[in-house]
């Protein structure tokens, strides 16, 4: 590539040190959260899948609205799907609405997991993320990933992390 490089605009040392802890934090808290959920054979990849479904009308949702709201490629979603679905907790059908698309339903035995495994979660979202903070940090932390997740998605970034996820390396 010719011409001139631009100089990047760096992180002054508090931004630096924020974004190390956001970093550092995000994924020990994807970690501990993972790990507590393990006692039921089940990732929080799998928890989150079972438990949107769980909230969604006749719990069921079009595999491709999961693959966005939970942030994987639709291809990692299938394999995912798969997992659940030889534990009897999802099965595939046809979209309701126009027959095309594929549906995730949460069965009863999914959902009898959902209400078994949602106090661990929950118990453990409380003292790994919203205990340690006052209510107001946490409604602060909120309200500013809420800011930083429409922002990706208003650049259309997330189509070009997930659909660069599904290439081969």
């Amino acid at each position: 590539m010719g011409g001139k490089s631009v100089e990047p605009q760096w992180l002054d040392n508090d931004e630096q040190q924020a974004w190390r802890h956001y970093l550092h934090a995000s994924r020990l808290l994807e970690a501990v959260m993972d790990r507590d959920l393990q006692a039921y054979g089940l990732q929080l990849t799998e928890y989150e899948i079972i438990a949107v479904l769980s909230e969604a009308p006749e719990r069921r949702l079009r595999m491709s609205a999961i693959a966005e709201q939970v942030v994987q490629s639709r291809s990692r979603l299938t394999h995912t799907a798969g997992r659940l679905e030889k534990r009897g907790w999802v099965r595939r059908d046809a979209c309701v609405a126009d027959r095309r698309g594929v549906e995730l339903v949460l069965t009863d035995a999914g959902l009898a997991a959902v209400i078994e495994t949602a106090p661990t979660h929950v118990n453990s979202v409380l003292a790994n993320l919203v205990d340690p903070l006052s209510r107001e940090e946490f409604l602060a932390l909120g309200r500013a990933m809420g800011v930083v997740g429409r922002g990706i998605e208003s650049k259309e970034a997330v189509d070009g992390v997930l659909n660069a996820e599904e290439q081969p390396a």
